[in-house]
């Protein structure tokens, strides 16, 4: 800060009001200054900024099975909205998403000094375990459900599934069936929730839900089931992966998308526009999200009062090859 100083003319001082956005700075000064800063390859001594400050300018994520796009994806976008606030990340990954180990991820967390934690808590028994955090470490909750108990940033999970099926509907099929994931998980239930009350609302027919787990597997192996029943249409896989198992499966059967059926997925994977036929999916919007939820924890963070909102995160439907109207029976 001193070579600073020296290389703008000024006190070392000012340099400090410069670098924390003082408004008692001239404009020229300010860019004299910032001039240097940028001549000099100038970085500030974020530990020393804290012991001053005592905020360690460190967030903490905890975060569990990241080869899943969706978590993945949710915890790349909350990295992106930390770096645009100057702010670094300390993640954990959980094992095992139960109550012992969120509570404990949360401990080392703060035992390094972070000044607050994201938690990604899409499983119900993670979300359960939000209710006992300590009081004194700020913390908001991503894909946790409306009964955290933390302000929480998420997808708008219901809406995403419904507008998949009102999309089938609209095409001019009579009702659409569902690969729903795994049980336990929020995401699974809003999606199948959404599904349920569109075609409820419809006054079509609501048929049976096939699980699966996420994986292309389980997608895979509900074509078998799908195709023998020839009132099948449609079809609102869950996510992505499964829905690429499902086209493989209905391939080898002689089944053509959408010609013969139509299918959806959701998620929009990088993937997703290049499968065979390109595949009509829900985009969830990662990067909004991880946005929302580091608004909402520096709120948290810088003022007495929480914030009261929940924010969701519409969702959009990417229209493609996979879908078309039924054919004529």
């Amino acid at each position: 800060m001193i070579d600073v100083a020296k290389r703008a003319g000024v006190s070392h001082q000012t340099v400090s009001r410069v670098l924390n956005d003082s408004p008692r700075v001239r404009p020229e000064t300010r860019d004299r200054v910032l001039r240097a800063v940028e001549e000099l390859g100038y970085r500030p001594n974020a530990m020393a900024r804290g012991l001053v400050s005592r905020r360690s300018k460190v967030l903490g994520v905890v975060t569990f099975d990241t080869v899943l796009y969706g978590p993945a994806s949710m915890l790349l976008g909350i990295e992106r909205a930390a770096r645009a606030a100057r702010y670094g990340v300390s993640i954990v990954t959980l094992q095992r998403a139960d109550r012992a180990e969120v509570l404990d991820a949360v401990g080392t967390l703060a035992d390094q000094g972070v000044d607050g934690v994201i938690i990604i808590a899409p499983l119900m028994v993670a979300a359960a375990a939000l209710h006992s955090l300590p009081a004194t470490l700020p913390a908001v909750a991503v894909e946790a459900g409306p009964d955290a108990g933390l302000p929480s940033a998420s997808v708008d999970q219901i809406e995403g599934a419904r507008l998949a099926v009102r999309h089938l509907l609209e095409l001019g099929h009579e009702t659409v069936w569902h690969i729903s994931g795994p049980n336990g998980w929020l995401e699974s239930r809003d999606r199948v929730d959404g599904w349920r009350q569109t075609l409820q609302a419809a006054g079509a027919l609501v048929p049976p839900i096939i699980a699966g787990d996420w994986s292309a597997r389980s997608g895979y192996a509900a074509g078998p089931l799908l195709a023998a029943q020839p009132e099948v249409t449609a079809v609102f896989a869950a996510n992505d992966q499964m829905a690429l198992g499902l086209l493989r499966a209905f391939a080898e059967r002689g089944l053509r998308v959408p010609e013969d059926i139509s299918v959806v997925g959701f998620d929009d994977i990088p993937e997703a526009a290049y499968l065979s036929p390109p595949l009509t999916t829900v985009r969830q919007d990662f990067d909004e999200v991880g946005r929302q939820s580091m608004r909402l924890l520096l709120e948290l963070i810088e003022s007495d009062a929480p914030p009261v909102e929940s924010p969701q995160v519409l969702p959009t439907l990417v229209v493609r090859d996979s879908t078309a109207a039924p054919r004529a029976r």
